[in-house]
């Protein structure tokens, strides 16, 4: 199996870019793993809230194809804690699937299309965080399911 995040925008911290950078490494032990940034929109001051969304979803869905599992990363989605996520990537695994997707959008969250064409949504908390943190929370919660999966001692119980 491959998993891709997909997310909107691209990440200026070089602190930031340079952990995820090392997450990425990391997970390349366990599986193949893919990080994609679309661009952001240009041009977007005459753009409403909703267009915007529908032109970062059709950015996305041409992206993804109609085997792949698309997961949300959305603030009303489940919640999980690091081991049910890691039983949650195990039960992907063990479905057979060739990829599963998860997506960060935009500052407006996602489009109707893009909810329409989702697996699923999961949420990482009840708290707001920046696109550009997501990523990295994200990306080392993956690598955290990994090694839960592997019995390593990188998460304590």
């Amino acid at each position: 199996m491959n998993i891709k995040l997909i997310a909107i925008g691209k990440t200026d911290n070089k602190n930031l870019i340079s952990l995820i950078e090392d997450y990425t490494k990391r997970l390349g032990h366990y599986i193949r793993f893919e990080f994609e940034i679309i661009p952001d929109l240009k041009k977007v001051k005459h753009l409403s809230e909703a267009q915007q969304k529908e032109k970062e979803g059709e950015l996305i869905l041409a992206k993804t194809q109609t085997s792949d599992v698309l997961i949300l990363l959305d603030e009303n989605g489940k919640q999980l804690d690091s081991v049910a996520f890691s039983n949650y990537l195990q039960k992907h695994l063990n479905s057979g699937i060739k990829t599963l997707i998860f997506v960060i959008g935009g500052p407006y969250g996602f489009s109707d299309a893009i909810y329409s064409r989702a697996n699923g949504k999961l949420g990482l908390s009840k708290m707001t965080f920046s696109h550009q943190m997501v990523r990295l929370f994200f990306i080392e919660q993956l690598y955290r399911g990994f090694t839960i999966l592997k019995n390593e001692p990188y998460h304590h119980r």
